[in-house]
């Protein structure tokens, strides 16, 4: 098994520089050395601008548009204000527990290499959770990506009243906007300004459309009984309770993507105490908006059938377009929801090229030597990011085959996300919570609830949100979810068996040891002075 030092194409400089008293930025690098792995990014981002990428990826108010369709016919209105008090619940709960594990091992792997630590016997719980993370994010990116196109779609279908809207079209705009995006992550001392003004973006667009619609609504709201207290199930399931479950895809993928923070663990200082920040900020933030937001806009609905009926997937134009009874008021505000959907997107395409790129390093992929490589000029996993994008564009194809492909996307990246997080938490709680040395973001003994509960909802996830989406079932409208999870499952495995359990790399303490006898052969004098150097790293090995 080579150590990371064998692996990286590091210069040997970036482990060898001088540690003063005022750099955190070592001791980040010793705490990285301690899982067995070389600084290779540059550290340039700041608590805003990672919060800037978790959120702007997370971006609950934004995915609550996107995704309204599902919500509202499993329902109505009542069914995605209800849904979201309780995802937001449970975003809490695996909130807390990633921001305990991001604290404790901060790492561009994150859960996978949190699940390596923890089942070190075990490493194909540590490569399916790679392979389930990478998954996730490939779907997130994808299906963030067509509901984004749905919206530009939805722009052409409200100015020309005779447009017949064709499932190609989203797929021939999808590939365009897919490829643009692509180039806003091929920078990487652009990224931490792009990052905040996406957050900013965000912020701002939502004011902006909350109090447009609200005061144009004035007059014409309706009833409290409608957004609070009407459910109106049009999915053909007999079980109100099932298609109210169904009905939480929505929320649930509006507060999907909550690990994005801990795949920037390498390129912020002090991530131990910056990622918790992030995580939690964003389901704060997500929830308060998310919550603002759709029940100002279900007040604002005057025909709910318009909303239903709509050809393009994106009814939330409709809203907009019911509210200002204006056509380029509506598209004025949906150019502002395109906005902050672009920089969704965006930092959709941050986390999956750290994703891979961290994954390709442990040889968790195919063609790992190529996708692992850093590109020095433009100071990013050039060749992982390219890769991530061809790949959304080809999963994209599964759009072509179904009317509620979306959905599937959808699903398949929440339960993707949710099983990445169980293997380690898992593991977490078979070893116990005391057998690791834990981070400065710790909420003791209650973290047995909040660990118990991020398992208990991925097992959920994975049961309910396989269900068909609608009755009776068709092969147009069938949740293909449940048939990509097992491809992806059994492919995995397969690989796994076939070669890929030869050559992943299971850091050890030898790897831990090659790396800091580097650093530490260096720091010898400084070691007693500075303030900064961690001495429990040495400790613990």
């Amino acid at each position: 098994m080579s150590s990371s030092v064998e692996k990286s194409d590091v210069n040997d400089v970036s482990l060898t520089r001088r540690f003063t008293k005022d750099s955190t930025l070592d001791k980040d690098d010793l705490i990285l050395a301690q899982l067995g792995y070389e600084p290779e990014l540059n550290r340039n981002f700041s608590v805003w601008s990672v919060l800037g990428v978790g959120f702007g990826l997370t971006n609950s108010w934004f995915g609550i548009s996107a995704s309204l369709v599902t919500g509202i016919s499993s329902g109505g209105p009542m069914m995605i204000v209800y849904g979201i008090m309780i995802i937001a619940a449970v975003s809490t709960c695996i909130g807390i527990t990633l921001s305990e594990l991001a604290s404790a091992y901060p790492s561009s792997g994150g859960q996978y290499v949190w699940a390596k630590v923890l089942a070190p016997k075990y490493p194909v719980l540590a490569f399916l959770c790679g392979s389930f993370s990478y998954a996730g994010s490939i779907f997130s990116s994808t299906s963030t990506t067509v509901a984004t196109v749905q919206i530009a779609v939805a722009f052409y279908e409200l100015t020309h009243a005779d447009y017949e809207f064709h499932r190609w079209h989203v797929f021939v705009a999808f590939q365009i906007l897919n490829f643009f995006i692509f180039f806003f992550n091929c920078y990487a001392k652009f990224l931490p300004s792009i990052a905040k003004s996406s957050l900013y973006i965000s912020l701002g667009s939502f004011i902006v459309i909350t109090i447009t619609v609200l005061a144009c609504s004035s007059g014409h709201f309706q009833n409290a009984k409608f957004v609070f207290s009407d459910f109106d199930n049009q999915t053909g399931w007999e079980s109100a309770g099932i298609a109210f479950i169904i009905g939480l895809i929505n929320p649930n993928w509006s507060f999907s993507c909550l690990d994005c923070a801990t795949h920037m663990a390498e390129e912020v200082a002090q991530p131990e105490r910056v990622i918790p920040i992030a995580i939690m900020g964003t389901v704060a933030i997500g929830f308060f908006t998310s919550f603002v937001y759709c029940i100002s806009m279900f007040f604002s609905i005057r025909d709910l059938d318009a909303l239903l009926n709509t050809a393009t997937g994106a009814p939330i134009i409709s809203i907009y377009y019911q509210a200002l009874q204006n056509q380029g008021g509506a598209i004025f505000l949906g150019f502002l929801l395109f906005l902050t959907a672009c920089g969704c997107l965006i930092s959709g395409h941050t986390w999956q090229m750290r994703l891979c790129w961290s994954f390709a390093r442990d040889n968790g992929l195919p063609f790992s030597p190529f996708l692992s490589k850093v590109d020095k000029r433009m100071g990013i996993p050039f060749n992982a990011h390219l890769f991530s994008v061809c790949l959304c564009s080809l999963v994209s194809c599964l759009y072509l085959a179904s009317d509620l492909a979306y959905n599937s996307l959808v699903t398949g990246c929440i339960t993707f996300l949710l099983l990445s997080y169980a293997i380690p938490v898992s593991c977490l709680i078979y070893n116990g919570r005391d057998s690791i040395t834990h981070g400065p973001f710790w909420i003791g003994k209650f973290g047995y609830f909040t660990s118990s509960m991020t398992v208990a909802w991925a097992l959920f996830a994975l049961v309910f949100y396989s269900f068909p989406f609608v009755k009776p079932v068709t092969k147009s409208n069938m949740n293909y979810a449940a048939a990509a999870i097992v491809g992806w499952l059994v492919v995995s495995l397969v690989y796994w068996f076939s070669y890929g359990k030869k050559i992943f790399i299971m850091r050890n303490v030898d790897d831990e040891d090659a790396v800091l006898k580097k650093i530490f052969a260096k720091t010898e004098s400084h070691r007693e002075k500075d303030a900064t150097i961690p001495v429990e790293v040495t400790k613990e090995l």
